[in-house]
């Protein structure tokens, strides 16, 4: 039983290798950016022999899941050639596979031929920033597949996400509002509501106080019944807050982390894979004794 809630958790989430039960434990999702403008990590990982060490580290110290990015969607950034993107990321994907078999490896894309590839590659998740709106062909690679999908709230694009954003209506009811017509729109393309992850948005078409107020009332996209992801690691709003920079927000990622696994997230996307785990394996073990 969740304590923020009171709902029972989410059902299970099924891999290749077996189900991801939710409740106990709050899952870490390591990010490795293929890209060289990513606003973080940018050009860290562009070398394959580095990106494979450094997604090595990230599951020797704990990460549930590697997330596969081969396009920065930081604000204003542009789209990347598919072909482009599909080289940063397959092949990555198949020699990962290689050196550390069964790894649960996300791919992080809104084109369907990118996922699709991915996951003939080995990937086993699809984590898509425009929940099924920028590629009509994805549902059919989710339905076809079968593999969990998460779809992410962003009002606009990447390029024009963050030009005055803002929600009349409250920025809580407009994305329960778009997780409703997501949903709808996924199973009625095929997609079973068991494969779905649900995902805020968090810095994408949102203010700082946006922000704060999707961490703060995060259990209140529980109402869905399906599990919750969420991205907060060094983003803006913690640099606008704290009045730090990208490479000084560390605390202030794991501060957002612990927030969101208290308020129910079931996941959390990380580029601090180590501290974030032992940040969240004290929170669980403090606020989910009881499952």
């Amino acid at each position: 039983m969740d304590k923020e809630t009171g709902n029972n958790s989410p059902p299970p989430l099924i891999w290749p290798d077996g189900p991801m039960e939710f409740g106990r434990k709050t899952y870490v999702m390591g990010i490795i950016n293929r890209t060289p403008d990513s606003f973080y990590d940018g050009g860290m990982n562009e070398d394959m022999e580095t990106a494979i060490s450094c997604a090595a580290y990230m599951i020797s110290a704990g990460a549930d899941i590697i997330d596969v990015g081969g396009e920065s969607t930081r604000p204003g950034a542009e789209r990347v050639p598919l072909e482009v993107e599909k080289e940063r990321t397959v092949p990555f994907i198949r020699e990962l596979l290689k050196s550390i078999p069964g790894v649960r490896i996300s791919i992080d894309t809104y084109k369907a031929s990118v996922a699709a590839a991915a996951l003939e590659a080995g990937a086993a998740m699809i984590n898509d920033i425009s929940a099924f709106r920028f590629d009509p062909d994805m549902t059919k690679v989710a339905a076809d597949s079968g593999a969990p999908v998460c779809l992410m709230h962003m009002r606009g694009t990447p390029t024009d996400m963050q030009k005055d954003p803002s929600y009349p209506e409250g920025v809580i009811d407009a994305i329960n509002d778009f997780f409703r017509e997501r949903i709808e729109a996924a199973t009625s393309a095929g997609v079973k509501e068991s494969q779905l992850v649900l995902d805020p948005g968090i810095g994408f078409g949102k203010t700082v106080e946006h922000n704060l107020e999707i961490l703060d009332r995060l259990a209140e996209f529980r109402v869905h019944g399906l599990p919750l992801l969420v991205g907060a690691s060094r983003k803006t709003f913690i640099g606008k807050t704290l009045g730090l920079d990208p490479g000084r927000r560390l605390e202030g990622s794991l501060a957002a982390a612990v927030i969101a696994a208290v308020r129910g997230a079931d996941i959390v996307r990380v580029h601090d894979t180590e501290e974030t785990v032992r940040a969240v394996r004290l929170t669980d073990a403090a606020t989910r004794r009881n499952g």
